[in-house]
């Protein structure tokens, strides 16, 4: 028997159900704030996620050489290839840009809970905005999006100027190493390196900056970055609108193109695997030949949100069945439609079963049983059972419809 591939997983209709409603909500709280879904292809060229990230994710990606010798690969995530599309389609748009996504994205790892290698991503780009304003703005979308899948999280918030100010000295090789520790959380990798590279003065304000909890303290440790105005009036934003979050100073994103602010959210019950979001300020346009122009975005984690809600119980409209003699087949099918287009699931038997079987059937799929003989064919009515209480009354058609519509989410 054939087996799904490795990291994928296939989703039975209540969890499709619970999938697509939470999607639903996390659009319409994006299009609330003026964001508006666009999609990029599957597959792009290789060189979109090399460029931005080196050669070393080749071996996370799914890559193939297509019947022309091109280097493609499918999309690891998103953001590269929304900024590609920006470049071609999109750079004579009024700016800001508000776009928003959601895509299945693919990578070669271990799976483990909440890691897949096909995975989804619903995430936001703002582009050409490079105000506190902006950085403000997606931080209280991402919490706004979140909050609105019901998930309990915790939004930690910072900035890397203080962090690249300590590290000013340092080469750009260097930095990049001493903070690939910090974003790895690798407390032991970070003292060996501070020890091998003789920064050991280091190791103490990069700890600090970790701890602080007011944007006071940062300035305190770091000095007065030239950033600090920027910084201190996006804090202050989001202290007005109440969003409930941690400064957190010691947050140092991966990917090199995050160029200020940067936070992540952490899903309180999923254990070691809890990010659920994360995202930046950032400069990648000009990579792909467009303009040097600032973006910030976010991508949140669909899987693992899903994970962190767990399964919940579904609200649905009532369901018919449409239970009918042979020779009442053709009416069946016609009062099937009129419940249908009435906005209610009717479903009729195919199975050539007997009105007991059908019945039976029924009681285990639907609420309600429009039954159909000949005595309802030749008066044009139906006999409604309630399949819960196991009441039943014959009634005009357009009266059993007016019934179960009146019953609304069973």
């Amino acid at each position: 028997m054939l087996q799904k591939p490795r990291g994928t997983r296939d989703f039975l209709p209540d969890e499709m159900e619970r999938r697509r409603l939470i999607e639903r909500r996390m659009r319409e709280a994006a299009r609330r704030w003026g964001y508006r879904e666009v999609c990029t292809p599957d597959f792009e060229n290789l060189e979109l996620f090399t460029m931005k990230s080196g050669e070393g994710i080749i071996g996370e990606m799914y890559v193939f050489e297509d019947k022309g010798g091109r280097q493609l690969t499918l999309r690891p995530e998103v953001t590269a290839a929304v900024l590609r599309m920006y470049v071609n389609e999109g750079k004579v748009l009024p700016k800001p840009i508000r776009w928003c996504y959601f895509a299945d994205c693919f990578r070669y790892e271990r799976p483990q809970k909440g890691r897949y290698r096909q995975f989804w991503q619903f995430g936001v780009e703002l582009i050409g905005a490079d105000t506190p304003s902006a950085d403000a703005e997606v931080i209280m979308l991402a919490d706004d999006t979140l909050r609105s899948t019901g998930v309990t999280f915790d939004l930690h918030v910072g900035h890397l100027a203080p962090m690249k100010h300590l590290l000013a000295d340092l080469a750009p090789g260097d930095q990049r190493a001493i903070m690939a520790y910090l974003d790895k959380h690798d407390p032991k990798g970070l003292e060996a390196a501070l020890v091998e590279k003789n920064l050991t003065h280091l190791a103490e304000p990069l700890a600090a900056l970790g701890e602080c909890r007011t944007v006071s303290e940062v300035f305190e440790i770091a000095g007065d970055v030239p950033e600090r105005a920027r910084i201190e009036e996006t804090f202050a934003l989001l202290d007005a609108q109440e969003i409930d979050y941690r400064p957190d100073f010691g947050i140092a994103r991966g990917l090199d193109y995050y160029t200020g602010m940067v936070f992540e959210g952490f899903a309180k019950n999923l254990g070691a695997e809890n990010q659920i979001v994360g995202g930046g300020a950032y400069r990648l346009a000009h990579l792909f030949g467009g303009d040097d122009v600032a973006s910030c975005g976010f991508a949140i984690g669909f899987d693992r949100v899903m994970v962190s809600i767990g399964e919940f119980e579904l609200a649905h409209g009532p369901v018919v069945g449409v239970v009918f003699t042979p020779d009442a087949r053709a009416r069946a099918l016609e009062v099937a439609r009129a419940f249908r287009e009435a906005g209610i699931r009717a479903e009729a038997d195919l199975m050539g079963r007997g009105m007991g079987a059908q019945l039976a059937h029924a009681a285990k799929t639907a609420d309600f049983a429009a039954v159909l003989g000949k005595r309802e064919v030749e008066a044009g009515t139906v006999t409604l059972k309630d399949l819960h209480s196991g009441e039943q009354q014959e009634r005009s058609l357009e009266e059993a419809i007016a019934e179960v519509a009146r019953h609304g989410a069973c």
